[in-house]
């Protein structure tokens, strides 16, 4: 998938492409909204492999919006979009899924000068609460919620998950390496649950210094060519 993004500021990562294929392993079809879209990554890479989805997005930075539907409009995936922020926006419909890469660095840590990237970043502009809160009332009944986020908060995620009547039934943790802390959470949540929490197998970006086996898979099968530009 060819990918526009700025030539400076807030790019993409590996959490993104581990998000989108976590989404996909559950085979998602219906009406999808993608939560501060960004570029259009992770919702983009979604609906092209899975071509029963219905696509929406909604991202507050203007700019992105435009990288956005771009994106859509070289991939040819039908795609619709809208500026705004989340949890105030009046949406006129409910969704099969909701999925994010949400903003998620701790409020406590050094925030970038940069407005773009400190909207992109930090926790503090959708915090957990009002975003899942939002969530909840826009999921169809027994419908999917996906997202990212760091692993270190995953109390904090099922407490807030708990309070909206949700409950986590896929995680799996992603560690930079085998000695390494996780660093990032992938959350599949579902609205009327009663199932048991599957936690998945660990998955390590990084064997020794190479990348490893399990990300190279995943990174073949998205196939992003990112090209940096102003629009």
């Amino acid at each position: 998938m060819l990918l526009y993004q700025p030539s400076s500021g807030y790019c993409y990562n590996s959490d993104s492409i581990f998000l989108y294929d976590f989404i996909s392993s559950f085979k998602p079809r219906g009406d999808m909204l993608d939560v501060g879209a960004g570029c259009g990554v992770v919702g983009l890479l979604v609906a092209y492999d899975n071509k029963k989805v219905r696509l929406e997005a909604i991202e507050k930075q203007a700019s992105f919006i435009t990288y956005a539907s771009n994106n859509a409009r070289v991939n040819k995936i039908d795609y619709k979009i809208v500026e705004g922020d989340f949890v105030e926006y009046s949406f006129d419909k409910k969704y099969d899924y909701i999925i994010s890469n949400p903003p998620f660095y701790h409020d406590g840590a050094n925030k970038s000068k940069d407005e773009v990237l400190r909207i992109a970043r930090y926790a503090d502009n959708l915090p957990l609460d009002k975003f899942f809160k939002k969530v909840s009332q826009l999921l169809k009944p027994h419908s999917h919620f996906i997202f990212c986020y760091d692993a270190s908060s995953f109390g904090d995620i099922c407490a807030e998950l708990e309070k909206v009547k949700m409950r986590a039934v896929d995680v799996q943790f992603i560690h930079p390496k085998v000695d390494r802390v996780a660093s990032l959470v992938l959350v599949h949540a579902r609205n009327g649950s009663s199932s048991a929490m599957q936690v998945h197998k660990p998955f390590f970006s990084f064997d020794g210094d190479a990348v490893s086996e399990t990300a190279k898979i995943i990174f073949e099968k998205a196939k992003t060519r990112s090209i940096k530009c102003q629009i």
